[in-house]
């Protein structure tokens, strides 16, 4: 008796795990086999033969994964066990299969195909030392907090959490948000006013989409500041232009910018990357500008939490909440991998962004919002910034004292003296600037020395990876000379030439047992020229 031609089939294979095979006719073909007798049998021998290879090498059949027993794959497939077994014996033969006596058949280990070529350029290889900014230390994830408040999320969540929801989000998460922030930063906060993101840049996207109506609006943001950032605003329809900032942070007296402009981005507790603090008179200005209808304030508290020297300052948001979108994000106190942010928005804007998050993803992941709000409502949040906290001043302590000296910092948040270039090269003495809060600091190099290409060009020498300056100018998005880097991770452009120079030295991202490994990479990259690391 023949065997019958399937289209397809499934087996279960050893680990219980289900294996669909497409058996379909294609041109196979071939003598019979001893059971089957005739074509059909040896073309569905050669359709099997075919299913197998190709499941093996697009890796869905993984290396040591065990087979069924040419018995138990007959029965569940339908097909005759002397088709199984010539299939198996010839993918054996092939060595996509390895029979072992005792412990049945299973697929063979096989070297990885070798990396066609392309035009594209080689993946980078992940530096030795890693102090470029905008990550903490996600080895320090708490790990055993967040699986406690999963699960007690979970066993309390109702069935219609695993449904669709609300596109501002959880109800749970909004409303321990809103007395989180209250608590810590100032913020006021009615959870109807909040919408959960999954992080800052969707929330800029939204936002800039929700202001746009169809036209293109206009954001000032802050100069220097993150290029990506001024990428996502012109990604969904924005037009940017540089807000001035010196030493009070952003500066309101340039009228030719402001004027006209949808909204203003401010970093005030930490500008980005200058570290400098938005001056009170400044706060009380750009509040001013906004109630007057000159535009919306969007405060970007990305580091709020981690103030060293003084207490925190409290969110822009609190002195007018009406015209004030807030920012946060989980990503710089718990991990960027949780992707999630929130905005506080004005009354008048909920809605409207609201609607372009619903057909935007329709809403952030559940499960995780559940757990984030069991997390800050139990205080483990508050503890783990506490810990972080402490961790990261130490770390910022450290800093300062290779480059500067046991002198510490200054109550402005900055420190000077310290390493120096060689006297030969008559350039002084670099300092360290906005350390008084963030996982960040910024090293002016002096006039004289080296500027920003040639210390990268030292620095990647060592294996070490750091920020510069030079990117984060506006100027830098086009270069005066065509040659501006959008990327921020490049060098230095030339339309920077004029500008303060300087390195952006992360130290929130190494783990504990790297940070002085790195610090001590960039001490030699500061005080003069290495030789190339090997290996």
């Amino acid at each position: 008796m023949s065997e019958s031609w399937p289209t397809s089939r499934g087996v279960r294979l050893g680990s219980g795990v289900d294996l669909h095979l497409d058996l379909g006719r294609g041109d196979a073909g071939g003598a019979g086999d001893a059971e089957g007798g005739g074509e059909a049998a040896g073309g569905l021998r050669a359709a099997l033969e075919r299913a197998l290879r190709d499941a093996v090498r697009a890796g869905r059949l993984a290396p040591g994964t065990r087979l069924p027993s040419t018995r138990k794959f007959a029965a569940e497939t339908g097909l005759s066990r002397g088709t199984v077994k010539a299939a198996y014996d010839q993918l054996t033969a092939e060595g996509y299969l390895t029979a072992r006596q005792g412990s049945g058949t299973v697929v063979a280990a096989r070297p990885a195909p070798a990396a066609a070529p392309s035009g594209g350029a080689p993946a980078a290889r992940p530096p030795r030392h890693d102090l470029r900014p905008g990550s903490p230390d996600v080895t320090s994830f708490p790990t055993a907090a967040w699986l406690r408040a999963t699960r007690r999320a979970l066993a309390g969540a109702p069935s219609a959490a695993y449904d669709y929801g609300d596109p501002r989000g959880r109800s749970e998460l909004r409303e321990a948000l809103a007395e989180y922030l209250g608590r810590t930063r100032g913020v006021l906060a009615d959870p109807g006013r909040i919408v959960i993101t999954s992080g800052y840049v969707q929330s800029l996207a939204l936002l800039v989409r929700a202001l746009g109506g169809g036209r293109a609006p206009v954001f000032a943001m802050e100069d220097p500041g993150l290029p990506f950032h001024r990428e996502v605003v012109r990604r969904n329809g924005g037009r940017v232009v540089p807000l001035p900032t010196d030493e009070d942070g952003a500066r309101t007296d340039v009228t030719a910018v402001l004027g006209g402009v949808d909204a203003a981005v401010l970093t005030p507790a930490h500008q980005y990357p200058t570290g400098v603090t938005l001056h009170p008179a400044r706060r009380q200005e750009f509040t001013a500008w906004a109630r007057s209808g000159g535009g919306v304030l969007v405060e970007d508290d990305y580091d709020g939490e981690f103030r060293y020297d003084r207490q925190p300052v409290g969110a822009l948001q609190g002195m007018a909440p009406d015209h004030v979108v807030y920012l946060g994000t989980a990503s710089k106190t718990l991990g960027p991998a949780l992707r999630l942010g929130w905005m506080v928005l004005p009354a008048r804007l909920v809605d409207p962004v609201a609607e372009v998050k619903l057909y935007s993803d329709h809403h952030t992941g559940a499960i995780g919002q559940l757990a984030l709000a069991d997390l800050i409502s139990s205080h483990g949040y508050d503890r783990h910034v506490r810990a972080a906290r402490l961790r990261y001043r130490r770390r910022r302590d450290l800093l300062v004292e290779r480059l500067v000296g046991p002198a510490g910092s200054r109550a402005d948040g900055t420190a000077a003296a310290g390493v120096g270039w060689p006297a030969a090269s008559g350039a002084g003495c670099l300092a360290v600037e906005g350390i008084a809060a963030g996982l960040h600091a910024l090293v002016t190099l002096p006039a004289g020395g080296p500027d920003e290409r040639e210390v990268l060009r030292r620095a990647a020498a060592l294996g070490l990876a750091v920020g510069e300056l030079g990117s984060h100018w506006h100027a830098a998005d086009e270069g005066a000379d065509g040659t501006g880097d959008k990327g921020g991770t490049g060098g230095r452009s030339d339309a920077g030439a004029g500008r303060p120079q300087g390195l952006i030295v992360g130290y929130g991202k190494p783990g504990e047992g790297g940070y002085p490994a790195a610090l001590d990479a960039l001490v030699r990259v500061l005080r003069g020229p290495v030789r190339r690391a090997g290996g």
